[in-house]
């Protein structure tokens, strides 16, 4: 989010300067006049020859100090504001650009007190009310600096960057649909704004409205050829919208532009990556590494992009740089010592306890019988919907949801840290499954429920967690799936968590049971997949289920397809009965269906 903050005093010299006003010194006037056509040494000369002759004159003294200002010496320019306002102390135009110079010095509290002053002298000017509600904002008092900007509208309905800095703070109030609307009007009021343009362009990425992003963005650029954050951020855009050529020609830009950008560095590798440009994209966020060696993102994107290609060694060391980041979850605030496999833990209490999804606690549980092997009575904390599934896992003396009273421990591990605690390489992954079973209980149920198999049974997964930054990538519609009905198999919803648009398509699909609903949590799900005969997912927790029990999983990978299942492979390390269906440029996802629907057809003798 751009800001337009309080112009400097110098960026109004020409508004704050008065018109010449009688004096009897010609200079002054001469001064002014100087000052207003930018002739600024003449007109600094001038103004300290007024003052030399009349050092008491309030007027020379505040266009002195303005012009100081101007010229970027601030300090001498704010004592001058403040003698001159010891002389006369309703001058609003003193007071107006004092609290510009002040808040330019990031000065806030200062700055807020000189407006509020002005503002007692000069209520209706819009200009000052909207800079006073931008030394509110900067103070964190976003109630106060909305009601700010909203007088300074008041005052003058037409002045753009009251409209354009009513919806920063709306966005900070977490109320993006009025910000939205604000700077549709800032826009109309002036339509060549290119932070406007910027500002929308990244509210409405953040809103996952893409394409009408990049049409914002695209505006900014063009009226800002030359703003390395424009380019940045369009490339952004671009790349969600799967054009990584363009994309990468947009970080490019970027970095043209600003050759020290290091975010550009490092978010470009990725779109190198799928282009199949492997080593450009490790040299780029080297680069961006080398520029900021604690990026941590970019060190993480180093981590990821070795362990796809099975690096193991130097990935998972490199992968501890995810606490870091700034979307990472905040570390656990244990007195005890974190475990990453040097101390010996013969006899100790070890807590291992999730981090991440779903998905990583089912692939990563999988460590807690290698722990136990090693002499350590292992207690294992999961999110609450997963205990079920993890109730019969070996090697685990407790098991824990998330949110009940720990007990005792001596050292912890997060799940995703335990290949590193184990120095796990590509070749010595832990395959050996099912290392997760259905209850008996919940097996019987359920097969009550799915009655007498007729025909092969397959299950359906087709998209993750929505509040996943990538799960636009990874995930697909259910629309794109109705091939797959009609291939002789009894297809069976294993999708709790849908949009409007592919609940409607569920409901108007007769040959696809929507079991989903009926899931209440993973030891539902685990049952089912028991009673399946092959699950057929995108990247999902389901995928991760049905590997860890060990059944016949196909998965369906995007372009951006996760670490753990390499580049170009059709199997996976981490789950021997998968399958990998990959999509490709040419086909996309219909050409991933088309796969899987043969393979279907196989399975059913077709």
């Amino acid at each position: 989010m751009s800001r337009r903050t309080p112009p400097h005093a110098a960026q109004a010299a020409r508004q704050a300067v008065p018109q010449a006003q009688p004096f009897p010194d010609t200079l002054f006037r001469q001064a002014v006049a100087w000052h207003q056509a930018g002739g600024l040494p003449d007109a600094e000369h001038a103004y300290r020859a007024v003052l030399a002759a009349s050092p008491r004159h309030a007027p020379t003294m505040t266009l002195l100090a303005t012009l100081l200002a101007q010229t970027d010496r601030p300090e001498e320019a704010v004592r001058l504001f403040d003698a001159s306002l010891k002389l006369d102390r309703d001058q609003e135009l003193a007071l107006f650009n004092r609290g510009n110079l002040l808040f330019a010095l990031q000065r806030h509290a200062d700055a807020l007190a000189s407006y509020n002053r002005a503002v007692a002298l000069w209520p209706g000017h819009a200009p000052l009310l909207n800079n006073r509600g931008n030394a509110l904002l900067a103070l964190g008092r976003k109630l106060e600096a909305l009601a700010g900007f909203d007088r300074a509208i008041a005052a003058d309905p037409h002045f753009a960057d009251a409209h354009f800095n009513r919806a920063n703070v709306l966005q900070l109030l977490g109320r993006p649909a009025e910000a939205l609307a604000s700077l549709d009007r800032a826009i109309a009021e002036h339509p060549d704004y290119p932070d406007a343009h910027y500002n929308r362009g990244t509210l409405l990425h953040a809103l996952d409205r893409d394409a009408e992003a990049l049409e914002s963005l695209d505006r900014a650029v063009a009226l800002a050829p030359d703003d390395a954050r424009a380019a940045f951020n369009r490339a952004i855009v671009l790349q969600v919208l799967g054009q990584y050529e363009a994309a990468l020609a947009g970080y490019d830009r970027a970095i043209a532009l600003s050759p020290g950008h290091a975010d550009a560095w490092h978010a470009r590798s990725w779109p190198l990556e799928l282009l199949g440009r492997r080593e450009e994209a490790l040299a780029s966020v080297e680069q961006a590494i080398a520029l900021v060696p604690d990026h941590a993102l970019a060190q993480r994107a180093k981590a990821l992009l070795l362990l796809r290609r099975g690096d193991y060694a130097e990935g998972w060391r490199l992968a501890e740089w995810r606490w870091a980041c700034p979307d990472a979850p905040p570390r656990r605030p244990f007195a005890q010592r974190l475990w990453l496999g040097e101390e010996d833990v013969a006899g100790k209490t070890v807590l291992l306890h999730a981090e991440q999804g779903f998905g990583d606690s089912l692939q990563c549980c999988r460590y807690a019988p290698l722990v136990a092997a090693r002499g350590a009575r292992v207690v294992l904390e999961v999110p609450r919907a997963l205990v079920p599934a993890m109730a019969r896992l070996d090697g685990v003396a407790q098991l824990v949801a998330e949110g009940d009273a720990l007990p005792r421990f001596d050292l912890h591990c997060p799940l995703m840290s335990l290949p590193l605690a184990l120095r796990t390489e590509l070749h010595s992954v832990p395959r050996a499954v099912p290392y997760l079973r259905a209850a008996p209980d919940r097996l019987e149920r359920w097969a009550v429920r799915l009655g007498p198999a007729t025909r092969p049974r397959v299950g359906l997964a087709w998209a993750g967690n929505p509040n996943n930054p990538i799960d636009r990538i990874r995930s697909v519609a259910l629309q794109a799936l109705l091939p797959l009905v009609g291939c002789g198999a009894a297809l069976i919803s294993l999708q709790k968590v849908m949009p409007p648009a592919d609940r409607a398509v569920l409901e108007a699909t007769p040959d696809l049971m929507p079991l989903g609903a009926e899931l209440d949590d993973f030891g539902d799900t685990a049952a089912v997949i028991e009673l399946l005969d092959v699950v057929v997912a995108v990247d999902t927790a389901v995928a991760h289920l049905a590997g860890a029990l060990g059944k016949p999983l196909w998965m369906m990978l995007s372009p951006a397809a996760d670490w753990r299942w390499l580049v170009g492979e059709a199997d996976a390390p981490w789950y021997p009965t998968a399958r990998l269906f990959r999509w490709d440029a040419a086909r996309g996802w219909a050409g991933v269906v088309a796969d899987v629907r043969a393979a279907l057809a196989a399975l059913c003798g077709d």
